[in-house]
């Protein structure tokens, strides 16, 4: 995939780099799909981060799931006897580097009406979303399964929340609504992010809502760190769980 081999560039060349005005390590990407990015800032990449921040990972879903098992065989009783159809969405999702892999969620949709690919963004007072669909989306509870994606790696408590190939911004190719879209891969989709605890989640159907969650992802890779991550699964756990802001 074109955008993957891109986003590995971006990520793994960086002999390609520069200082910024603050003394930041930036990459001027040279490369096809990126050469509009201009100066973008690496992700951390110190051994002592990416063991803290995997140990992080591992500790928050080993308990999220122990705790959370009663719960969980529950929403898929209720889940099944509500509608026809498997308890689990599963559908493809840009990972690291650009990289597909397979996320999984509670399904909210009738399985008739559910569109696969994702490119058809849920909106409020959607037809698609089952009674209990609403009840799992408002509460975020539908994401829940993708603790089982961190386990394996392939996600992060933390980081920009992994979109579907295609995903449309203002009404356009995000990739091509703002050239600096594919450089929010250069680490581990997560679980919650910065984007979602600042307001920004759900439908990008505007160029303001669209803009601003890409401006948030960006600013977390350049502030990454374990305290901030702490922060935002805090954060997560309080406007999420308890204030219910989904759809």
């Amino acid at each position: 995939m074109k955008h993957s081999k891109d986003v590995k560039d971006l990520h793994t060349l960086t002999h390609r780099t520069g200082v910024d005005g603050v003394g930041r390590a930036v990459l001027f990407s040279p490369y096809p799909g990126l050469r509009s990015l201009g100066a973008v800032h690496l992700p951390r990449n110190d051994v002592t981060y990416r063991y803290l921040s995997r140990a992080y990972d591992l500790l928050v879903a080993t308990v999220a799931l122990a705790l959370l098992a009663p719960l969980f065989i529950v929403l898929a009783v209720i889940i099944k006897l509500s509608s026809p159809g498997p308890v689990f969405f599963r559908q493809y999702r840009y990972g690291l580097n650009g990289d597909l892999f397979k996320i999984y969620k509670f399904r909210t949709m009738r399985i008739d009406q559910c569109d696969v690919s994702g490119v058809a963004q849920t909106t409020k007072n959607d037809p698609r979303v089952t009674r209990i669909g609403r009840f799992l989306r408002k509460t975020s509870f539908d994401e829940l399964p993708q603790l089982l994606n961190i386990l394996r790696g392939e996600m992060s408590v933390v980081g920009p929340r992994p979109h579907v190939p295609g995903m449309l911004a203002n009404g356009m190719l995000y990739e091509e609504f703002d050239t600096r879209y594919m450089a929010r891969h250069v680490v581990k989709p997560g679980l919650t992010g910065l984007a979602q605890v600042k307001g920004f989640r759900g439908e990008t159907s505007t160029s303001h809502a669209a803009r601003k969650r890409l401006d948030y992802d960006l600013d977390y890779v350049e502030r990454q760190s374990l305290l901030l991550d702490v922060k935002i699964t805090a954060q997560t756990f309080w406007t999420e769980f308890f204030r219910g802001s989904g759809y």
